[in-house]
């Protein structure tokens, strides 16, 4: 009986899912969604990089992972922090179907169906005959077919290699051919096989000796591709400087013949034609230009026309493929930086490429470590798995608080934890949202050992210091690995209090006590002797335990840096 309710269950859901090639996992407050299709994973996370991000605070940074299956949705759990939940229950590894309501974190998705668009006739099934005199149809193809438009060579004046006995017939294979370009070109993102592409699309339609695509690089004219029809070593011919500079100048398609060389590399030129890539915005991405070699070989007035066009499309795939590549080296950047920042911040890092210098230099900041004690004695009494766990989760809600308050992740060393304010971004308040991080940890694992109790985990108890003062702030390491880090004075005092600092203490230095707008309650403590310096340093503990912080920051705003 199990057996056959089981396998008509199965029968239904395949029934269920028959003809469905798309789902769509929506949220509850209506964004964002995803559309799920066949034949991949899908992440989510609250990284850039996921395929669903999702920037809340109790969504991982990779979450889960979504695969369309015959049956619905496989939903998996990667080990987030805040669990992966259908309809209400904490899973692991579920089948979600349409209906369902999928929550990562505290975040919330609704399983639907995406209907496939219609392409056939039931679409307008039920809507009766055409009541309509049908003049002439074209049949339309969906992918290109360049091959069909040529010809096996020039015909006439012209060297284009277009197919068609009358003039009409030779526009309609050039627009096609046209269309057809513009189809292949789409297709090609890597703006490098994109060039290579372009060129041997000219050599395919057109009977050149010599193509070339040089594109703008800070600023230089660079060449790209360079291909010849004849024996020729690369490079070992150059575009004449006054067609190219012509055509970019005056941002026209150049058709030249006679052409008086410049130096020994540019003679023997029939003629040629070259044009300039424009972008969008009329800037000059660059030119392509060909040229023919033999004796009675002339462009004509209808390869210029063509050539024209078939640059324009040109322009606008290479800018396309330059969009792409920067939004990819962007989401690389902007995954790297919020490991380390806040999310935005980090994005505000990304934006500002060139702006904010990570390089090295002198910066005023405030640097925040925190270390769990007794932790040596814990772990022995814990599994190499436990002791993950614990970490993991305790780390996690650190991190998000020193997110929470513009603090910059410096690293992570065995328990222990390095923040700091102030760089790559300074801003007005960094002293008290520091201060505020730190008040803010002491109570939230308060909070974590709470929820620890009922699951038999120990409980934990941390000591902070923190310190300001002027640091080198900038990438530190070898040519093999480098970490953006601060080092200084400033930064040694405030690992040395943070080891001075009891189970549940915040000691700050007298140089951060100073420049706090709003202090907490403060206890004064004898000046303390620390490592390394030859005075006592004056000291105040933070009485943090009934002190009320804002969980949000507002109307902070950065501050210029030298």
């Amino acid at each position: 009986m199990i057996c056959s309710t089981v396998n008509s269950l199965g029968r239904g859901l395949s029934r269920l899912f028959e003809g469905i090639s798309l789902i769509k996992l929506v949220a509850a407050t209506g964004s964002p969604s995803l559309v799920i299709t066949g034949g991949r994973l899908f992440a989510v996370g609250r990284m850039a990089s996921c395929d669903l991000p999702i920037q809340d605070p109790t969504v991982s940074r990779r979450h889960a992972e979504l695969e369309l299956t015959g049956a619905g949705v496989r939903v998996r759990d990667v080990g987030s922090t805040n669990g992966t939940y259908l309809d209400g229950a904490r899973i692991i590894d579920a089948l979600a179907t349409p209906g369902s309501r999928v929550a990562f974190g505290k975040v919330d998705f609704q399983v639907q169906v995406q209907e496939p668009a219609a392409s056939g006739e039931e679409e307008f099934a039920g809507e009766g005959a055409l009541d309509a005199t049908i003049l002439r149809q074209l049949p339309v193809s969906g992918r290109a077919d360049i091959a069909a438009q040529l010809a096996e060579g020039p015909r006439g004046a012209s060297l284009l290699k277009i197919a068609g006995d009358s003039p009409e017939d030779r526009q309609a294979h050039k627009l096609n051919l046209l269309l057809d370009i513009v189809k292949e070109l789409s297709q090609q993102t890597e703006v490098d096989r994109l060039l290579d592409r372009i060129v041997g699309l000219t050599f395919q339609v057109m009977s050149v000796d010599r193509v070339a695509v040089m594109t703008f690089e800070r600023g230089e004219l660079v060449p790209r591709v360079w291909r010849s029809r004849v024996e020729a070593p690369a490079g070992s011919w150059v575009v004449p400087r006054a067609i190219a500079r012509k055509a970019i100048e005056d941002r026209v398609a150049v058709l030249s013949e006679n052409i008086l060389a410049e130096d020994a590399s540019a003679a023997g030129i029939e003629s040629a034609l070259c044009a300039p890539l424009l972008g969008s915005q009329g800037s000059v991405l660059g030119i392509i230009y060909l040229d023919s070699l033999g004796a009675g070989h002339s462009f004509s007035e209808e390869d210029l026309e063509f050539f024209t066009a078939f640059a324009g499309m040109a322009a606008v795939a290479i800018e396309n493929g330059q969009l792409i590549e920067r939004m990819r080296r962007e989401a690389v950047v902007l995954s790297n930086f919020q490991r380390y920042f806040a999310p935005d911040l980090a994005r505000q890092i990304a934006g500002q490429e060139g702006e904010i210098q990570l390089g090295g230099a002198k910066r005023q900041v405030v640097v925040l470590f925190s270390d769990i004690r007794g932790f040596t004695h814990l772990s022995e009494r814990m599994s190499p798995d436990q002791i993950a766990g614990l970490l993991t989760d305790y780390f996690t809600e650190m991190v998000e608080i020193v997110f929470r308050y513009g603090g910059t992740l410096d690293k992570f060393m065995g328990d222990a934890l390095m923040a700091l304010w102030g760089a790559p971004i300074a801003r007005i308040d960094d002293a008290d949202r520091a201060t505020r991080a730190a008040i803010g940890m002491q109570q939230a694992l308060r909070q974590l050992n709470e929820r620890w109790k009922p699951q038999g985990r120990p409980a934990l108890a941390v000591g902070i210091g923190l310190n300001a003062g002027e640091v080198f702030a900038g990438n530190i390491g070898s040519e093999r690995r480098l970490e953006y880090t601060v080092i200084g004075d400033a930064v040694n005092v405030a690992a040395r209090l943070c080891a001075q600092a009891g189970p549940g203490e915040i000691l700050i230095a007298e140089p951060l006590h100073g420049v706090l707008s709003q202090p907490p309650p403060v206890s004064s403590l004898t000046s303390v002797p620390l490592r390394g310096k030859s005075r006592p340093v004056p000291v105040y503990r933070i009485e943090w335990q009934d002190v009320m912080i804002e969980t949000e920051i507002t109307g902070s705003r950065p501050v210029a840096t030298s």
